[in-house]
């Protein structure tokens, strides 16, 4: 018997945002799905209007795959993660043998065909979409939550939506700009589009 989907399917357990007040809350196999959908879109905007030569369903599943390791550590606040430069290197030595954990319920030969999604090249443009769309993730949970007068939101956003100004990808830009204001309709707005 091998326990890695079964392991897997255990996301819709772990919990985000867990320092904020959360009107509706998310958890993590919800976020791997927003966040595969949005990385898949910035692909195919790189690949189409920028000539990247980027796969969008190998971005698609890289960000699937994102955050799986999260369901052997749990979700750790971005503010606690990233609090200092020995907090940030302990905690990806821990994301790193949770990953090695995931593979090892794994059949030995389907071992190599994960392994590029468990433990991505994080020098990739693919990664970069991914971990771009991760933010955009975490921008869209801040208007969602703004749109239902959870104030609890409004710094994380303003924080949020600075590092995504910040980025070099002009994906990021066009999606911003193109497909982000939607986020903020309801959907008797979105419907008389």
């Amino acid at each position: 018997m091998n326990p890695f989907f079964a392991y897997l399917n255990r996301l819709k357990l772990i919990r985000r945002w867990g320092l904020m007040r959360n009107t509706v809350p998310e958890n993590d196999m919800e976020h791997s799905m927003q966040c595969a959908l949005i990385a898949h879109g910035l692909a195919v905007l790189a690949r189409e209007r920028h000539g990247r030569e980027v796969d969008p369903e190998s971005v698609l599943s890289l960000a699937l795959y994102h955050d799986v390791g999260e369901v052997i550590t749990g979700d750790l606040p971005t503010p606690v993660k990233y609090k200092n430069p020995e907090i940030k290197a302990a905690y990806k030595a821990i994301e790193a043998m949770a990953s090695e954990q995931l593979l090892s319920m794994l059949p030995a030969d389907l071992r190599p065909a994960y392994r590029a999604y468990l433990r991505p090249d994080e020098t990739t443009y693919a990664w970069k979409l991914v971990k771009a769309a991760d933010r955009i993730c975490a921008y869209i949970k801040c208007v969602e939550e703004q749109n239902l007068g959870n104030r609890e939101f409004d710094q994380a956003k303003t924080l949020v939506l600075e590092s995504i100004r910040d980025s070099i990808l002009p994906e990021v830009a066009e999606f911003m700009e193109e497909f982000a204001p939607g986020f903020e309709l309801s959907l008797d707005e979105l419907s008389r589009l």
